[in-house]
């Protein structure tokens, strides 16, 4: 199994001190001390740690917003290295920090950032929506480089899904951009990921060709950093054309950089592993196993999900061609499992093939059988002659542009030159008449406007207390509960108990959105399903093994609306974490919410926990209570238990306001 090279693993420290924003050396004094931290502390695990302690510190006494972010950025690149969870944590609150502040140069930085860290997890889903949205972000500031970085991993997320043409037009996107830019990195970069497409289509010669150009680019840039993923990528076409000696040559040259320059355990581990495959085709299957377990050593260290399915594929592999078959099955059914759970299908039919051959030779033939036809339904799906041909469009389209591109420029320029003459006086004369009517009209109402702000702050500043004492009260209440049920002993009581104090406080969070925000008639429903699942985890304790994810846009709600939505992911949630993840086992809830052209809601909550089906305890009031709710917004649920429990909403929002 071979894995792809790990999302961008360029230092973001170094991206911070390139990018030279005008934020960045406005504060450069007071963030100097911490510059000096991060070049002390070593690489190691324990000196990470002490080195994020002492940045969180210089965060909560940062005095503005524009230095807290930069804090971030650099807190997310040490832990970036060793801990993608951690990471993950410190890019989403530099996500909600720059959306806060509405700093338009930062946000698809974070977006770009975060989503990085989801598709490291192999949460492509949720990599793709932050991914799309850094994109937009960049276009709207005009930052091209900023798209071609995050159209690298775009390109990136759409190979793990088996879209190879959806790759080759994000790579070659990027590559159009590195080039107007003259970003060498960028390019050599480029290179490297095209030719990674067409070794996906099986197109040797050419994938080798563009290896070499960017292994060209990187010798005669003296781009020490880039050389490490050139000479892996070098290594993968010479693999490629079962050239196992020469590749093997190149992975070692690739791990040496990788150490010499510590690119960090995720590299590591993609580079042992590449080791280990050249290894394997080389006959020399003890030294792969070693190759194979150091991989899976490093993404363990590293939380790195993608080489630890690779490592525990390739682990089940080379003891299947030794011939251990029994030790062979469970790293080859642990890797399936990751695969299918997280739609990754890059190396599944490999793996579907091998785990078809152990049960065949452990006797099960029905099993062998059963692995058998999903490894030839997934293989046809994925390769076909239609491929082949858009691939090679994709790149004729390329070449010719570039080339087609200089001469449509220049007659452009003319055309344009002779239309900006005649219409520049036209444009001054209907400019004028328009600034003399625009100046008339201003004068009417700045005087109605004073007025009416004046009324208008008025009403804000008493719907606000209003919203205020709401929240107050309900804590009150929630206080009582708490207390009440401090007294009682009866277990059946005292989780009633809890779980009437949980929809109180679903409640009073939404009086408390209503306040402390901006917009008095709606609530901003990602922040809030947010802010009510970490309530929720907190009551239960489960805040430290059991994550809940909303993939959804920022979506505003009017209250009548948001409260009953609130009390059905309320329970849902409640219900999940009371039944779905028993014996403390860890677990995922991902919470979505749209709304489409026609003003109906979708809502998806769904677990990858035991399923409903076992679930034997419980008063039922719950399911009772989401079905009143579900009836009073106009809705519709639906359930479905494969692999977990999902359940989906459509709730009518015109018949229910009768529109």
């Amino acid at each position: 199994m071979t894995l792809s090279p790990s999302i961008m693993n360029h230092m973001l420290i170094k991206k911070t001190l390139k990018r030279g924003s005008s934020h960045f050396y406005k504060n450069i004094l007071f963030l100097a001390p911490l510059f000096v931290l991060c070049f002390f502390f070593s690489p190691k695990v324990h000196a990470q740690t002490d080195a994020l302690d002492s940045l969180e510190n210089i965060y909560s006494t940062a005095p503005a917003t524009s230095p807290k972010l930069d804090i971030l950025e650099q807190m997310a690149g040490i832990a970036f290295r060793s801990d993608l969870n951690k990471a993950l944590i410190y890019t989403g609150r530099g996500v909600a920090l720059a959306d806060k502040s509405e700093d338009k140069i930062r946000q698809p930085v974070f977006y770009e950032m975060h989503g990085r860290m989801y598709a490291n997890l192999l949460k492509l889903d949720s990599a793709t929506h932050y991914f799309n949205k850094a994109m937009a972000g960049y276009k709207a500031i005009d930052n091209k480089r900023g798209q071609a970085t995050t159209a690298f991993k775009l390109s990136w997320v759409s190979k793990r899904k088996g879209d190879i043409e959806a790759a080759m037009t994000s790579d070659l996107f990027a590559l159009k951009i590195m080039e107007e830019l003259g970003d060498k990195p960028g390019i050599a970069s480029a290179y490297g990921r095209v030719a990674e497409n067409l070794m996906g289509q099986r197109q040797a010669s050419e994938a080798l060709k563009y290896a070499l150009k960017g292994m060209e680019v990187c010798e005669a840039n003296n781009l020490d950093e880039e050389l490490f993923y050139a000479n892996r990528t070098l290594g993968d076409a010479y693999m490629f054309k079962s050239d196992y000696e020469e590749s093997l040559t190149y992975y070692k040259k690739a791990f040496e950089i990788g150490k010499r320059l510590n690119l960090g355990e995720m590299n590591l581990a993609d580079i042992s592993n590449c080791l280990g495959n050249a290894y394997k085709r080389l006959g020399r299957y003890e030294e792969a196993l070693v190759e194979y377990d150091s991989c899976l050593q490093f993404a363990q260290r590293a939380n790195y999900p993608g080489a630890m399915a690779a490592a525990n594929a390739n682990l089940g592999e080379t003891n299947l061609l030794i011939g251990n078959f029994a030790e062979a099955l469970p790293y080859q059914l642990a890797t399936i499992k990751m695969q299918e759970e997280d739609g990754d299908i890059s190396n599944l039919v490999e793996n579907y093939n091998h785990t078809a051959t152990i049960y065949g030779k452990l006797g099960n033939y029905e099993l062998a059988w059963d692995y058998e036809k999903r490894a030839r339904a997934l293989h046809d799906s994925l390769l076909s002659e239609k491929s082949d041909v858009a691939l090679s469009e994709l790149r004729t389209r390329y070449e010719t542009e570039k080339n087609e591109g200089i001469i449509e420029s220049q007659m452009l320029q003319l055309n344009q030159r002779n239309k900006v003459q005649w219409l520049t006086a036209g444009v001054a004369f209907l400019l004028a008449g328009f600034l003399f009517f625009l100046y008339r009209l201003y004068r009417i109402r700045t005087k109605n406007n004073i007025l009416l702000k004046v009324k208008n702050a008025e009403n804000e500043l008493l719907l606000k207390e209003i919203h205020h004492r709401v929240k107050n009260n309900l804590e009150v209440v929630s206080s009582l509960l708490e207390l009440q049920s401090a007294q009682i002993d009866d277990k059946g009581i005292k989780d009633a108990m809890q779980e009437g104090q949980n929809r109180v406080q679903s409640i009073g969070i939404v009086h408390q959105k209503l306040y402390m925000g901006k917009n008095l008639g709606a609530i901003e429903m990602k922040d809030y399903f947010l802010n009510l699942s970490e309530s929720i985890l907190d009551s239960f304790g489960a805040d430290d093994r059991v994550t809940v994810e909303c993939v959804m846009e920022q979506l505003d709600v009017d209250i009548d609306t948001a409260v009953p939505l609130g009390l059905i992911v309320n329970e849902l949630l409640t219900n999940t974490l009371k039944y779905g993840f028993p014996d403390g086992r860890k677990g995922h809830v991902r919470i979505h919410l749209e709304k489409d052209m026609e003003g109906s809601l979708y809502m998806e909550v769904a677990d990858n926990g035991i399923g409903k089906s076992e679930i034997t305890k419980g008063t039922g009031f719950g399911s009772q209570l989401i079905s009143l709710l579900t009836r009073q917004l106009s809705g519709s649920m639906r359930e479905e238990i494969v692999n977990g429990t999902k359940v989906f909403f459509q709730f009518n929002l015109k018949k229910q306001y009768g529109g």
